[in-house]
């Protein structure tokens, strides 16, 4: 009996967090509300809705034992109370406290189910007496608070009001693994549809045959009743049959042949003619399915926006900015595994608008500037089969200075390209894994992986993406995506002795060539493509195939393929176009889940399975390819060479884990006891980073920092703080005496620090 009790228990507990998710992120998204509204009407409004998300939070609370979220809600429920009853002003700490509730009853939604510590009953009773205090109107205020600031976003970001009026009054609640499971088994179903072509291709093929040995009848046919009649009118002596019976039997066998090919060929006939019916039937069967079940999985993007406007708000305060956040085209629909996929992206972008886009509002002031910033994040229709969401910010724009800068550092651009590449070939370079202008390394940002990590998530799905910027004006990053995944067309190629599937999306144009309009400039094949020159490269190159020289060399003419994403087009010489037609998608598996230049496999209605192409990873395999040799050349002249690094750190331990990590790592460590000790030895002896803590007797490490940036032979010497202060002020006085990178110890990683110091060196 106990163990039914708990199975029940366990049970309800995971009904009862999905109730809960759905109201946290209610009295979320109304308190952000609450905090824009202008109107008393309309506080009140948002008052008695959140009033009654946090009672029914309370009542679902009770009904499963969680005392604590109960306690709170019911603690949050006396503090709307006495707003609705005008008892209470509205001010920012009463926000901030409110908000501070809602994210612990988040935290203690998380933790149901598991033996609650004595900190964190602890924590709740503190907020329980704030939050009742705050309802007798003694509300305190924090001791550092940051601008106010306002999320706005317009009434469609919420899915559950649509903007028609629609009301779905009957609704069920099913878990998306059962949804994901039918959908599947539906795009299965494609290949079925694809083999019934098949079937229906080749018994097609098969009446053609038929066809043709028809005609051959038809050939031969006076030739056989000429000799008929020739044999019938002949004299034959009596008594002697000679090779007559033969002959009879012979003109028999080719009269039941031909009645029997007749039956044949109308047995055919009337087969092909019922295959391309199941055909036409089970396509227009599978493609309904196929769509109803997408259609079931279309969520509007404003679900996956929900947690945006708090997560701006919070964020903002952290740097002390001012922003608002505008949202439009939230009621769009798109396939919820891309909305799943796409979250990630959507912070890092917005994360970036905050981080290097908006400015403090002093700086904001000094250019003219309201002191509140906006990111507009836009949602629009492309094409029918394609949807863009556009981010952007009226910041500061990129700084192309700094962005050249990191990028020849890297060896993105050589010395000789640094002064000379204009905006529209510099930009593209933010995408690139260790980019950044941010003068420091953070917890959060700096390291220069959360572009990259966008561009690679968003080509994965089937996309691309771009950016523009203005200076003093702002950043725009666009991001154009599929509205479903799965199903696709592609143009089948074939080159090097093999077929592969070329996404459509990314196919600008196919021709034939003649082979004089290929020409050589700057030691490179390139076509003239509508007046522009176009780099050539060929297929079986990039996928490192051996090529078909024989093929090639034959004919005039070869076949070309325009390929395009986002800011980079190269045209593709192949074997031979063969089609442009429908694929199911398949995916290689875990042990194949990075394969360069391919992104899948197709399997044809045949059985045939054939590797889809990565088209961004394609071109820059291209890309690659043709810059190898000056690589290789500049990679034979490199010398490799023990990197030295100062660890200055007074605690032991501390000092003991840095100078191994980095010795493993294969780079020469000397310590130091403090700031006046690491500052004696960078004077006698030469490093090429330093790595300190900050805390340190005698002199700490921003002391350090900042005398290491007054000696004119050490100003350039990169710094790595270490440290335990983790406040925003910390932070900021970091960039100010002049650190590379800060890197938080509770949120330490030996990784992340490798990762910085292989950056900095």
């Amino acid at each position: 009996m106990a163990q039914k009790n708990d199975a029940f228990r366990k049970k309800l507990l995971a009904t009862f967090k999905v109730e809960a998710a759905e109201h946290i992120q209610a009295l979320s998204s109304g308190l952000i509300e609450l905090e824009r509204a202008a109107v008393s009407g309309e506080r009140m409004r948002v008052v008695e809705t959140v009033f009654r998300e946090a009672h029914s939070l309370k009542g679902a609370a009770r009904a499963v034992g969680l005392t604590e979220i109960e306690s709170v809600c019911q603690a949050a429920e006396s503090v709307f109370s006495a707003l609705k009853q005008d008892r209470l002003a509205l001010s920012p700490a009463l926000l901030d406290l409110l908000h501070h509730a809602v994210d612990s009853v988040g935290k203690l939604l998380q933790a149901a189910g598991r033996d609650a510590t004595a900190e964190g009953s602890a924590t709740t009773s503190g907020l329980l007496e704030r939050l009742e205090a705050a309802a007798r109107g003694q509300v305190a205020v924090p001791a550092s608070s940051g601008p106010a600031v306002s999320t706005r976003a317009p009434q469609q970001l919420r899915p559950d009001a649509p903007e028609d009026g629609r009301v779905f009054s009957e609704t069920v609640r099913i878990a998306t693994a059962r949804l994901n499971a039918l959908l599947y088994q539906a795009e299965e179903l494609l290949s079925a549809k694809l083999t019934a072509s098949q079937r229906a291709a080749e018994i097609r093929a098969v009446l053609g045959v038929l066809g043709a040995l028809k005609k051959e009848q038809a050939r031969i046919s006076p030739a056989l009743i000429t000799l008929r009649t020739a044999r019938g009118a002949g004299a034959r002596p009596r008594g002697s049959e000679g090779p007559e019976p033969d002959f009879r039997r012979l003109m028999e066998y080719l009269e039941w042949e031909s009645a029997f090919f007749k039956s044949l060929e109308a047995k055919v006939a009337a087969l092909a003619k019922s295959a391309e019916y199941d055909q036409r039937t089970l396509g227009a069967m599978v493609d309904g399915l196929l769509d109803d079940m997408k259609k079931a999985l279309m969520l509007p993007v404003s679900s996956a926006l929900e947690m945006f406007p708090k997560f701006v708000r919070d964020l903002s305060r952290d740097r002390a900015k001012e922003a608002e956040l505008l949202v439009q085209g939230g009621e769009i629909e798109i396939d919820r595994r891309i909305l799943d996929e796409m979250r990630d992206p959507l912070i890092h972008l917005v994360r970036n608008c905050i981080d290097h886009g908006i400015e403090t509002p002093e700086a904001r002031a000094r250019g003219g500037k309201p002191p509140q910033g906006t990111i507009t994040l836009a949602i629009a229709r492309r094409n029918g089969s394609r949807v863009e969401i556009v981010v952007s910010d009226d910041g500061a724009g990129i700084d192309t200075g700094k962005l050249r800068e990191a990028a020849r550092k890297l060896g993105f651009l050589s010395s000789e390209d640094s002064g000379r590449g204009g905006e529209q070939e510099l930009l593209p370079l933010v995408f690139q894994s260790g980019v950044s202008t941010s003068p420091i390394i953070t917890d959060l940002s700096g390291r220069g992986l959360g572009l990259a990590i966008v561009r690679e998530k968003v080509e994965k799905l089937g996309g691309t993406i771009s950016v523009e910027t203005q200076p003093g004006r702002g950043t725009t990053f666009r991001v154009v995506l599929p509205l479903t995944l799965a199903t696709f067309r592609g143009l089948h190629v074939a080159a090097g002795g093999g077929r592969f599937v070329l996404p459509t999306v990314y196919v600008e144009q196919a021709a034939r060539l003649k082979k004089e309009e290929i020409r050589p400039v700057e030691n490179r094949e390139t076509i003239l493509w509508n007046g522009q020159a176009v780099a050539l490269a060929r297929l079986a190159d990039a996928l490192e195939l051996p090529r078909r020289k024989a093929a090639e060399a034959s004919g005039e003419t070869v076949q070309v393929v325009l390929l395009g994403a986002a800011d980079r087009r190269i045209a593709f010489l192949v074997d031979e176009i063969v089609e442009e037609r429908e694929v199911l998608v398949k995916t290689l598996g875990r042990q194949l889940s990075r394969v360069r230049n391919v992104a899948g496999a197709a399997v044809l209605g045949s059985g045939q399975v054939i590797p889809i192409l990565d088209v961004p990873d394609l071109l820059r395999s291209a890309a690659k390819a043709a810059a190898a040799p000056s690589a290789a050349a500049e990679g034979a002249q490199a010398v490799a060479e023990a990197k030295s690094i100062l660890v200055a750190e007074d605690s032991i331990t501390a000092r003991t884990l840095l100078k191994n990590i980095l010795e493993s790592a294969g780079y020469r460590v000397a310590t130091a006891v403090d700031g006046i000790d690491g500052f004696t030895q960078l004077k006698a002896e030469r490093f090429d980073l330093v790595v300190s803590d900050v805390d340190m007797p005698r002199m700490n490490g921003f002391d350090l920092t900042a005398k290491i940036r007054a000696d004119k032979a050490l100003a350039d010497l990169p710094v790595v703080l270490v440290t335990a202060l983790e406040s925003r002020e910390h932070r900021e006085h970091g960039i100010d005496v002049g650190a590379n990178a800060y890197i938080v110890k509770s949120s330490f990683d030996q990784g992340n620090l490798l990762d910085v110091v292989r950056r900095l060196l």
